[in-house]
């Protein structure tokens, strides 16, 4: 019988600072979310500089609110693991150097989380699956296609080559006054429009492949409530909800049809247990959810999605993902350093540009 193991998770990598204590059983004992919307309300998006100073006042206290909640001590951990990457650099930094400190206080291994993989591998924690799946990560962020072979091995099948859902997402919400976040403000706002009122593109549709495009949707809803604007004064409550639903429809349009050219290539690999699982902010999104669920059922393969608390940041992912480098002796393999940049397939041709930092994506 394999032994239990439990470990202190620890993510900042945006704008929720989080501590949370998981078992390799999968049992969640504790999880603490702090968000800081309020804090960044006035700014239409978040700010980095608020978002580090937040961090840096709310970590000591998550952390112990987890073990608490947990019933454990910091002792009884076998292990902490923390989010080093990728994310706004201060978050990031601010919770490696609080893992750290704990770390070097209490004599217990540090493991460093790749914050991607923490969601690529949350479907393991909820669902068990087997490797390899295929997973479709969708945030704020992020948007890519990822063949998750094993704890640290991903393929990249394709991703944004530009703006990521939940950055459209936001971006649309401010268009159109919408509070911040933006993507459950306006997913709210969708259910009273008539998505077919305005005509909105769907970027990337017919090229082959799984890669996509959300900038050129982005704008076409600017263009459509500018000429509202121009005709009528401004919009109406009613433009507001038609857009909001066009423009959602349009994102789920694109990612079942990608998600569907992204299951043609995994099942190439003919896996003993199909599976295509969605993580990230935007996969908390019904419409988007049933949409790929359809297209799971279509290609006769599994379907999971994490309960919406572990879609959005939360440090039970960055735990279990700890868990999983642990089982197979990752520990100290890479070096803990804080990264803004750090994607899951290297090997892959950059998508969004790189630099110094290394590639986005």
């Amino acid at each position: 019988m394999t032994a239990i193991r439990t470990i202190l998770g620890i993510e900042s990598s945006c704008d929720d600072t989080a501590a949370a204590v998981v078992q390799n059983d999968r049992t969640i004992l504790s999880s603490v979310v702090a968000g800081q919307a309020d804090l960044h309300a006035a700014f239409g998006g978040v700010v980095p500089e608020i978002a580090a100073r937040a961090h840096a006042e709310k970590l000591d206290i998550a952390v112990a609110k987890a073990l608490a909640d947990s019933g454990k001590s910091l002792a009884d951990m076998d292990a902490i693991a923390v989010t080093a990457g990728p994310g706004l650099i201060g978050g990031v930094i601010s919770g490696v150097m609080m893992a750290r400190g704990l770390a070097a206080g209490s004599g217990k291994p540090l493991i460093g989380v790749n914050h991607l993989a923490g969601h690529a591998l949350t479907p393991r924690l909820t669902d068990d699956l087997t490797f390899p799946y295929l997973m479709l990560l969708v945030s704020g962020g992020h948007c890519q296609f990822l063949t998750v072979h094993g704890p640290d091995s991903f393929t990249r099948l394709g991703g944004t080559i530009d703006d990521a859902p939940g950055e459209a997402f936001d971006k649309v919400a401010r268009l159109l006054g919408l509070p911040q976040p933006g993507g459950p403000a306006l997913e709210q706002e969708a259910r009273k429009g008539n998505a077919n009122h305005f005509a909105l593109p769907r970027p990337l549709l017919k090229r082959p492949g799984c890669d996509m495009s959300f900038s050129g949707l982005k704008t076409a809803v600017l263009r459509e409530r500018d000429k509202l604007v121009d005709a009528q004064g401004g919009i109406t409550q009613q433009n507001r909800s038609d857009l909001c639903a066009g423009f959602q429809t349009a994102v789920s349009d694109v990612l079942a049809q990608k998600s569907r050219c992204a299951l043609a290539e995994y099942l190439k690999l003919n896996p003993e247990n199909p599976a295509l699982a969605v993580a990230g902010g935007v996969a908390a999104n019904i419409q988007i959810r049933d949409a790929l669920q359809s297209v799971s059922m279509q290609a006769r393969v599994a379907f999971t999605a994490p309960p919406l608390a572990l879609c959005t940041d939360n440090a039970a992912m960055i735990a279990w993902a700890g868990l999983e480098l642990d089982a197979i002796n990752h520990h100290g393999l890479i070096p803990l350093i804080a990264r803004p940049r750090w994607p899951l397939d290297a090997t892959s041709p950059a998508m969004l540009g790189s630099g110094k930092k290394g590639a986005k994506a």
